[in-house]
């Protein structure tokens, strides 16, 4: 799982951002403007049948800032990333 739900910077983030758009899921921020320090990013690849699936997790980073359920917070209602 993606340790940036429980960011503090989740919603101003470009690599946030970035995966995101890996995930084709709507942006929580058109412009975000942190830029994060060493992030650590794990991409898990999975085939099925001939369709090929990524998942890319931020697995690790510097400026990580805990803050329990903020995405949840930023999209209430909608279920968590994973």
């Amino acid at each position: 799982m993606c340790i940036c739900v429980n960011c503090a910077y989740v919603d101003q983030c470009v690599t946030y951002h970035a995966v995101e758009h890996q995930h084709q899921q709507p942006h929580l921020t058109d412009t975000p403007t942190f830029e994060p320090v060493s992030p650590s990013i794990n991409v898990n690849i999975r085939s099925r049948a001939e369709v090929i699936e990524m998942e890319w997790d931020v697995v690790g980073c510097e400026s990580f800032a805990l803050e329990m359920g903020r995405w949840s917070r930023l999209r209430p209602g909608e279920p968590v990333p994973t």
